[in-house]
């Protein structure tokens, strides 16, 4: 069972770090090091002894390595060494003026916001059979449902989705059905050595949690919005069918750090994981700079480096046929257009700053190249609009934002009853013992974390389509996916009901996959017309989906 201490938050939250400044300058400190492309493991190790530390742990696919060393001037004399190209600091955390136990990510706020006011759950239908289906409007909202994508293609165990997250609870009856405990894998370990970060008292031993463990909530949740099996009973995810993988680099406490953050990436790149849904971002930065004035040289250094790795580990992913969803984030930012950030650095014992920032800083994962970003909607709300709004607390971005999901928003239906209401945000699976242990009835959320899960899912339910119309290759270029659709759904010209041979969920996935290969081209070329031009067949299809007039 979780420790009461984590009890703050519905989906988890961060134990005390604590500590003290002036014991741990006396101890080693933890560090992240990128080492030049082709570094060998003799001149890596070479390097890092003349500066000073030791290797702890490694990720050979990209060359990024933990080190721990006592040597206060570590920092400068590994930045000397020909083989480091780069030099993140894993934080040794003291106790902040007034910290205590109830601080956690600031991402994560926005879960439980409002939760002081409960409106009253509706009654409502079982569309798929699951008798809390019914108060599912996010798998409503995306044709998720029995007449929908259910009836068509609802995944297979031949399609992984690995879920980078805080784990998974392997045992709830609606993940079990379809979680992968033997290609499961947990990168992170409670209380990580010379770091700070305080996860509370071990489950085990080893303080390595088991693979289908989930002591925080978060990643369980993510885990059935994706994938909860039709069975009866609870809820239903996106792709009911598909393999759920658990890949976990978030702690207990609710932080995500760099090195088990790329471990898991280059994992599912070498082990078949053909969709990885990302609703984090690597902590400490919500935007990483790599020369803002505000910060000091060292914390340059960090940004910079998770920079560099993330973007050489999702590289690594879909170089091998990953498919990479990941959420936008929490704080009402245009992504296209940042102007400040004041969540960074966001562990405890560290204060946040006010920076000014630009569109040169980053969000990673979300921001890496070839990622799929994801902005939330919440619930439609007909008296205003047939179509839903962007939930208030969502990131956005022209240029970023590739498609939008259900995530839930608190404060719809202002001056209603159903304003604030648990319905208003996104039900789905959540582990017993952190229920239990925390006094909970129920696990509904808000978040950019509730809307990836969706996507994650259609993407997969694309690929299942795909592999039945014999089309595996996951760099299928647009023209396959969009005659993968069109042979699904019929000829748009011989039918004029189209919400009823063309689900609302195709128009979802059409969505997801436009920029599913964003080094592929979007339309079939031809050398007598515009390049950018559809063809008639991808017209006829974009029509039928209303994405043309």
């Amino acid at each position: 069972m979780r420790k009461p201490l984590l009890c703050v938050a519905l989906l988890g939250a961060v134990a005390a770090l604590s500590i003290p400044a002036a014991a741990s300058a006396a101890r080693p400190h933890s560090y992240v090091v990128l080492l030049e492309h082709g570094t060998s493991a003799a001149d890596a190790r070479a390097a890092i002894r003349a500066a000073g530390g030791t290797i702890v742990r490694s990720n050979t696919a990209i060359g990024l390595v933990t080190v721990n060393s006592a040597s206060p001037r570590f920092l400068s004399r590994a930045k000397a060494q020909g083989a480091v190209a780069g030099v993140a600091r894993n934080r040794v955390i003291g106790r902040s003026p007034g910290g205590g136990s109830d601080r956690k990510p600031p991402w994560r706020d926005v879960e439980n916001e409002g939760d002081g006011h409960r409106g009253p759950a509706k009654p409502a239908p079982v569309p798929s059979g699951d008798d809390l289906s019914g108060l599912q409007w996010d798998m409503q909202m995306i044709g998720a449902t029995p007449t929908g994508s259910y009836a068509r293609q609802q995944g297979s165990h031949d399609v992984r989705v690995g879920i980078i997250d805080t784990g998974i609870d392997g045992s709830h009856p609606d993940i079990a059905p379809n979680f992968d405990k033997a290609l499961s894998r947990n990168f992170t370990v409670d209380n990580p050595p010379n770091t700070g970060i305080d996860d509370g008292p071990c489950e085990v031993p080893s303080c390595v949690d088991p693979v289908d463990e989930d002591d925080d909530g978060h990643g369980t949740h993510v885990a059935g919005t994706v994938g909860a099996a039709l069975n009866g009973i609870g809820v239903g995810g996106v792709a009911p069918g598909v393999d759920l993988v658990n890949i976990r680099a978030g702690q207990d406490s609710g932080f995500f750090l760099l090195q088990p953050t790329v471990d898991a990436l280059t994992y599912a790149g070498d082990h078949g994981i053909d969709v990885v849904n990302m609703s984090f971002f690597i902590d400490p930065w919500l935007f990483n700079c790599r020369a803002n004035p505000a910060d000091s040289p060292a914390e340059q250094a960090d940004q910079a480096t998770i920079i560099d790795a993330t973007t050489a580990a999702v590289k690594y992913a879909r170089d091998r046929g990953v498919t990479l969803v990941a959420a936008e984030g929490n704080e009402f930012t245009d992504l296209g257009h940042p102007t400040v950030d004041t969540t960074s650095p966001d562990f405890p014992a560290t204060p946040a700053k006010t920076r000014t920032i630009d569109n040169g800083c980053l969000t990673e994962p979300t921001e890496a190249p070839g990622v799929i970003a994801v902005s939330s909607v919440g619930p439609v709300e007909p008296n205003i609009s047939p179509f839903p709004r962007k939930a208030f607390y969502s990131n956005y971005g022209v240029e970023q934002t590739d498609v939008a999901a259900p995530g839930g928003d608190s404060r719809v239906f202002f001056g209603t009853p159903q304003f604030n209401a648990p319905q208003n945000r996104i039900l789905n699976a959540y582990p017993l013992n952190v229920a239990r242990a925390c006094g909970e009835v129920d696990a509904a959320a808000s978040g950019l974390a509730a809307a990836v899960a969706p996507l994650s899912g259609v993407v997969t339910w694309a690929q299942d389509v795909l592999a039945g119309l014999g089309i595996r290759d996951s760099h299928a270029s647009l023209p396959d996916v969009l005659r993968a659709l069109y042979d699904l759904a019929g000829d748009p010209k011989e039918t004029t009901d189209v919400s009823g041979a063309h689900p609302k969920v195709a128009a979802e996935l059409l969505s997801a996959l436009v920029e599913w290969r964003k080094n592929t081209p979007r339309f079939p070329r031809d050398p007598h017309k515009d390049p950018d031009e559809p063809d008639q067949r991808t017209r006829e299809m974009l029509r039928a989906l209303g994405y043309v007039e």
